[in-house]
């Protein structure tokens, strides 16, 4: 029986535009593809390994006709809406009480940063979950087996009793392999609002 909770934020709270963000990137870099620098930077700063300064300063080094607000902008650009039901829908199951909330994101500063100022809900958001880890927070990010075994034992859950929604299928992919059960959401056909439906056999 499920007991546990666990949320992606990204695509499935807050609307992202992952496509529209890469083109917007690679137009505004004067790129064809992303170098594995560029990637290997964007994650050590997922994980609070670096700071937003350092960020900053090695983006600017490397695209030295950029200013630091359009990287910034270029680097929210993924970020869009927040939908209203998807904040009553966690609203009504913290109020229930049945079960362990956790969200778990990678994440970093410069997009909770936008967030806090463009979603005024955050906040209410936020204290609808018993434990709440950014990827920046606790030094680490999906899909690394770590983050994972972290959070079971952070959180003090079984695997078994687990279900974890996300829409990337690395990183549900990780979590299956330690046993927890999973969801690997279609942003595109599926609502983190008819969980309870989509996956009534877990329930």
């Amino acid at each position: 029986m499920i007991k546990n909770l666990i949320f992606d934020f990204g695509d499935v709270f807050i609307n992202l535009d992952k496509e529209g963000a890469m083109n917007n990137a690679l137009q505004l870099f004067k790129l064809n593809e992303f170098p594995n620098a560029l990637f290997e930077t964007n994650h050590l700063y997922e994980q609070g390994l670096i700071s937003t300064d350092e960020f900053l300063a090695f983006y600017q080094k490397r695209f030295p006709w950029l200013s630091k607000t359009e990287i910034i902008d270029a680097w929210n650009y993924i970020l869009k809406d927040f939908p209203l039901h998807r904040l009553e829908f966690i609203q009504r199951l913290a109020s229930n009480k049945t079960y362990k909330l956790i969200l778990l994101s990678n994440t970093n500063h410069l997009h909770i940063d936008w967030i806090k100022n463009n979603v005024p809900f955050y906040n209410t958001f936020k204290n609808c979950f018993d434990d709440f880890y950014l990827s920046q927070d606790i030094q680490m990010r999906k899909p690394n087996k770590d983050i994972y075994e972290f959070v079971l034992t952070n959180s003090t859950i079984n695997p078994n009793e687990t279900l974890f929604i996300d829409d990337t299928p690395e990183n549900t992919l990780a979590a299956s392999r330690l046993g927890i059960h999973v969801w690997n959401i279609d942003p595109f056909k599926e609502d983190v609002t008819t969980l309870f439906t989509t996956k009534n056999q877990l329930f």
